[in-house]
């Protein structure tokens, strides 16, 4: 078991600390389809099937994807309709990626992957499964991977925004909240001039009707997935409009349907306050070493006066100048690690005080404010991850964002009452309260398709809650939960409880007879703890790719 960082996607702040979890809610399923190598249900006239039966007899022409990995990774693009509903219409690009199975004999079919976003890249996936995956897996599967429509190789979509436009981590202050509509009006204002008319098209909708066009293509009848944070979304998503053409299907760190978009970023600040209520119990437990405070109370006012200093005079990190709003921001994920959280703000302490402090435990507060590129695709847009992230969250589900700004300031104005952490940022207002009117509606996941649901108890991008409420909705799963888990990404943790359930699922496609229940271990948190990437929005708890880049 090999883990890598994880690749920063967007950075938004110089002290964010969010990877999100991600997608939008529900509506009207497309009816089910004969598990067939037939083409993706969007539409009902003969014409247009038969538009899409074109699409489906597309030969890919396969080629290496890069000198420096091995030849058997593979890529290709393919076209795929930019508006399902009107497949003759404009066409746009869609990049994939595979590595076939080393035994063809004993193969099974397709595993198709996406680690994470929205926005992430996911064409380099297949070369971090034939990592992490064992033999027993590895033989059954051709591993598939593909940038989503508008990201990366697929077509990117622009706002052409500056750095600060991208950062969307916006404490609600009433001195500022003008400037904060102002820039939310300007970013949806710029997408909608750039994008034009793709704009509506770049949901999640589609994207799961990409994955089964590639289905088709590929000559399969069902695939096989895997998918990682707002993966687990897309999953859901396609697992109810394709549900005969659904395999076996792994979903890590999950999304909760009935929350997405707007209720999932709110779930950051919920979720926030049970770890931070652990965390000064942590570190009260513990004050001989820390010199937090001997109870939680104390600790929970040692934070909050340092918070309240840092407003007034914020605390120079090497230049960088650290308010009490990046306080709040940095410990919203940091407290879901005790150890991590605390050693983080005791340093902090000492650098407000002007002493040395070890700045190699400050990265819950430090981190880059320009975008990063780990993984970014050569050509691609500065902005893409943002734009893409956008895209998505606005335009999967516009019923759950309101066009008032005055919504807004009331819910982050309440929240930051309720979950004085995080919840000003997750509730103030955002690009979508001026973004208009979803293409169609959202999708409504309620399904009995066979899964695998997998979930830290403390992760902070999406909740215990949120994995659970997935489970709930998605009737033929089965859960695995890590009892102590920490970390956005279980699978691989080294935790022969957890990677153990998924890979028998994947290699027999025997589901456990029920939910099980795993308990971390000190390496596997360690792991997480070393996982984790302060500075980027959107995220992904993958690996990051190395070493080349597209």
């Amino acid at each position: 078991m090999h883990r890598r960082r994880l690749a920063p996607l967007v950075a938004v702040s110089a002290l964010a600390t969010l990877a999100p979890a991600f997608a939008a809610s529900t509506a009207t399923a497309a009816p089910a389809a004969a598990p067939s190598a037939g083409t993706p249900s969007a539409v009902s006239s003969p014409a247009a099937k038969s538009v899409l039966d074109r699409y489906a007899k597309q030969k890919p022409t396969w080629k290496r994807c890069d000198a420096e990995t091995s030849a058997a990774y593979q890529c290709a693009t393919v076209k795929v309709p930019l508006d399902y509903r009107k497949p003759g219409g404009k066409r746009i690009d869609l990049a994939i990626s595979r590595i076939k199975t080393a035994e063809p004999g004993k193969r099974r079919g397709i595993l198709l992957s996406n680690p994470g976003g929205p926005g992430g890249e996911g064409l380099w996936m297949p070369l971090m499964m034939k990592e992490e995956l064992p033999k027993s897996v590895l033989k059954s599967y051709d591993l598939v991977g593909f940038d989503p429509r508008g990201v990366g190789r697929s077509s990117p979509v622009s706002c052409n925004l500056t750095p600060e436009q991208e950062n969307w981590l916006r404490p609600y202050k009433a001195e500022t909240y003008a400037e904060d509509v102002a820039w939310a009006r300007t970013v949806a204002d710029k997408c909608r001039e750039k994008m034009g008319d793709r704009l509506p098209h770049i949901t999640t909708r589609n994207t799961a009707r990409d994955m089964d066009l590639v289905r088709a293509i590929l000559g399969e009848k069902k695939l096989s997935y895997f998918g990682y944070s707002y993966g687990t979304y897309l999953g859901a998503v396609y697992a109810q409009l394709f549900p005969a053409r659904a395999d076996r299907f792994v979903l890590d760190s999950a999304v909760d349907p009935q929350r997405a978009w707007r209720g999932m970023i709110q779930w950051w600040a919920e979720g926030a306050e049970p770890a931070f209520d652990r965390w000064t119990g942590w570190a009260a437990a513990r004050s001989k070493t820390y010199g937090l405070g001997d109870t939680p109370k104390k600790v929970e006012g040692t934070f909050w006066d340092l918070v309240a200093r840092a407003g007034e005079d914020p605390i120079d990190l090497d230049g960088q100048l650290v308010t009490g709003d990046d306080i709040r921001s940095g410990m919203r994920a940091a407290v879901f690690s005790p150890q991590s959280a605390t050693e983080a703000f005791v340093e902090l302490k000492k650098a407000a005080d002007g002493k040395p402090v070890a700045t190699e435990k400050l990265t819950a507060f430090t981190g880059s404010a320009v975008r990063g590129t780990a993984g970014a695709a050569v050509g691609t847009p500065a902005d893409n991850g943002t734009a893409s992230f956008w895209a998505v969250v606005c335009g999967d589900n516009s019923a759950v964002w309101s066009g008032d700004p005055e919504t807004y300031r009331r819910d982050a104005i309440e929240d930051k009452g309720r979950y004085p952490l995080f919840g000003d940022f997750a509730s103030s207002i955002k690009p979508c309260a001026f973004w208009g009117k979803s293409a169609e509606p959202a999708t409504v996941v309620k399904n009995k398709v066979g899964s695998l649901v997998v979930q830290n108890e403390w992760d902070s991008q999406t909740p215990l809650p949120s994995g659970q409420a997935l489970h709930a909705q998605l009737k033929g799963s089965k859960m695995v939960t890590v009892l102590g888990g920490e970390g956005h990404g279980v699978y691989p943790s080294g935790n022969a409880c957890t990677d153990g359930a998924v890979n028998r699922y994947l290699a027999t496609g025997k589901l456990p007879a029920k939910d099980v229940t795993c308990r971390a271990t000190a390496a596997s948190n360690a792991q997480a703890r070393q996982n984790e990437k302060p500075d980027a929005l959107p995220g992904s708890p993958v690996p990051e790719r190395a070493p080349n880049r597209f």
